[in-house]
C-alpha cells in the first residue's frame, strides 16, 4: 500500500514536471509574409501575456509566447489575422504566417471634362502656388529681412538669406524673377497677336516690334489686360501704347 502511494506520488510529480514545461513561455521566431514577400512594420500582440512586437524589413518577427497564446497581427493595409500557438508551432521554436492584403473599394468616379488635379480630388483644400524656375532659385537663396534678426535670440535664424543678401545674390536673383516675368509676358503677346498685326495693324516698322513688345510690358495697367487674354481689349489698350510709341521714336529721330 505503502509503494502504491508512493508511486502515485512520483507519477503526479512527473505529470506536473512535465505540464510546466509545456507552459513555460520562451522566445518564438516567426515570419511573415504578404504575396511571397516579407512585410516591415506589422504590429504583433500576444492577447494572452501582453507582449508585443513588430517585423523588421524581412517580415521575421520574435516574440514571448506558449503554446495556446493567442498572437494577433495588424497592418493598416493587411488584413487582421489571429493566430493560436499550437503544441508543435511551441515545439519547433518557429512559425510561418502568410497575410492578406486589405482591399478597399473605391467609389464609383465619373470622369467628366472638367480638369482633374488634387483641387478637384479632394487632396488639396486650394491650388498650390506654382514658381517659375527663377522664382524657385529666389525661395531656395531667401529673402532676408531686418526682423529676422530677432531670431538670432532663439539661435534659430537661416544664415543663407543673410549671405545671399550681404553678397548681392538676392537682388541678383530678384531681377531674373522680373526678367522671367516679361519674357513669358512678351511671349504671350506673340502667341496672342502676329508679326502683321504690329506692322499693318499698329503701323510699327518691322525692325521696332520687338522693342514695342518689350515697352508695353514695362506698363503695369496693360499687364493686368494682358493677363484676362483678353484679345479685343488688349488690342484696343495696344493701340494708344503703338501711338506713345511712334511718338517716342518720331522725337528721337
Amino acid at each position: 500500500m505503502k509503494i502504491i502511494s508512493i508511486l502515485t506520488g512520483m507519477l503526479l510529480l512527473l505529470c506536473q514536471i512535465s505540464l510546466g514545461q509545456t507552459l513555460d513561455e520562451k522566445l518564438l521566431q516567426g515570419k511573415i509574409s504578404v504575396d511571397s514577400v516579407g512585410v516591415n512594420g506589422i504590429n504583433i500582440l500576444n492577447l494572452t501575456n501582453g507582449k508585443a512586437t513588430q517585423t523588421n524589413s524581412s517580415g521575421e518577427f520574435f516574440i514571448l509566447a506558449k503554446a495556446n497564446d493567442i498572437l494577433v497581427f495588424t497592418a493598416v493595409n493587411l488584413k487582421k489575422y489571429r493566430k493560436t500557438i499550437s503544441f508543435s508551432d511551441f515545439e519547433l521554436g518557429k512559425m510561418s504566417i502568410i497575410l492578406e492584403p486589405k482591399i478597399t473599394e473605391l467609389k464609383e468616379v465619373i470622369v467628366n471634362k472638367n480638369e482633374i488635379n488634387a483641387l478637384s480630388l479632394g487632396v488639396v483644400t486650394r491650388d498650390p502656388v506654382k514658381y517659375s524656375p527663377a522664382e524657385r532659385r529666389l525661395r531656395t537663396a531667401g529673402d532676408f529681412k531686418p526682423i529676422e534678426l530677432l531670431q538670432l535670440l532663439g539661435g534659430s535664424m537661416p544664415l543663407d538669406p543673410l549671405i545671399n543678401k550681404i553678397n548681392g545674390r538676392t537682388k541678383r536673383l530678384k531681377k531674373l524673377v522680373i526678367l522671367e516675368k516679361k519674357e513669358n509676358f512678351i511671349k504671350l503677346i506673340s502667341e496672342l497677336f502676329s508679326q502683321e498685326y504690329f506692322t499693318v495693324q499698329l503701323g510699327i516698322a518691322n525692325d521696332y516690334v520687338n522693342g514695342f513688345k518689350y515697352f508695353i510690358v514695362e506698363n503695369e495697367n496693360f499687364l493686368k489686360v494682358l493677363e484676362s487674354k483678353n484679345e479685343e481689349r488688349t488690342s484696343f489698350f495696344m493701340v494708344a501704347l503703338a501711338q506713345e510709341y511712334k511718338d517716342i521714336l518720331n522725337n528721337e529721330n
